[in-house]
């Protein structure tokens, strides 16, 4: 199941939620009690070969970090 983040329109809380694709589920913000939260729109990243990334290159040569 995926990591979905959630912001409050009333207080501008951000928290994550895990649920199946498609849930119709509301949300309610853990500070201020709010239902208006709005989905945010995120990234995820995959590592190759299931292994965890330091952020760096394995050989130390590329120019991206």
């Amino acid at each position: 199941m995926p990591v979905y983040e959630y912001e409050c329109q009333k207080c501008g809380t951000v928290t994550e939620a895990l649920e199946k694709v498609g849930s119709k589920k509301r949300h309610k913000c853990p500070k201020c009690g709010s239902t208006r939260m709005e989905k945010l729109f995120s990234t995820f990243g995959v590592s190759p070969g299931g292994t965890t990334s330091t952020g760096s290159c394995p050989t130390g040569t590329c120019s991206l970090s």
